[in-house]
């Protein structure tokens, strides 16, 4: 059902889409769906956390010998803001029902940033650990940095001059990489 409710936002929108729409493209009853989810909204919002994870942990690199907790943090965040902008999703619901992010940005952490402060915090312990991330309360740091990865998943179109490459999306990826390193080092 998630697979339909993605196809149906991807074809016209969060705003657009019905639970009909989604229970005839998932092949299920109306009822089938409104037992588990009382509305489009919700059901989206269960998208964007399966979708959110995945691309999060999809963007962690593997361990390499040798190489610090710190790296393949730093690795993995800024792999994930350029995965996250280049996700066709994303860029829907950025492009056609971005008011659709603001509670998340205002007013409340969804269960999509509570899952990515969990990943993040036990990376963090672990680079504690390593002596490579600067030790520190692990919850608040992971916080904060999910503000500023958070900060250029969202905002970074709005600073970008594509035809400038040093004001282009990678340029400020750099950028990025350079905040989060000074940020965890030690």
């Amino acid at each position: 059902m998630l697979d339909a409710v993605r196809d149906c936002v991807l074809a016209v929108g969060v705003r657009r889409t019905t639970l009909t729409d989604v229970a005839r493209r998932a092949g299920v009853s109306r009822m089938t769906l409104y037992r588990r989810w009382p509305d489009v909204r919700t059901l989206v919002g269960d998208l964007m956390t399966r979708e959110w994870v995945d691309v999060a942990t999809s963007a962690m690199p593997e361990r390499r010998p040798g190489t610090t907790t710190r790296a393949l943090t730093v690795d993995g965040l800024v792999a994930g803001v350029a995965a996250f902008r280049a996700h066709p999703l994303f860029q829907k619901i950025v492009d056609v029902d971005p008011e659709l992010l603001l509670p998340y940005v205002l007013d409340r952490r969804g269960a999509s940033q509570e899952a990515l402060l969990a990943l993040l915090a036990d990376a963090l312990r672990e680079g504690h650990a390593d002596g490579s991330v600067r030790a520190d309360h692990p919850e608040r740091q992971a916080r904060a940095v999910l503000l500023v990865v958070q900060s250029f998943t969202l905002s970074l179109r709005t600073m970008t001059d594509e035809d400038d490459p040093d004001l282009d999306s990678d340029a400020f990826l750099a950028e990025l990489r350079t905040v989060l390193e000074r940020t965890l080092t030690p």
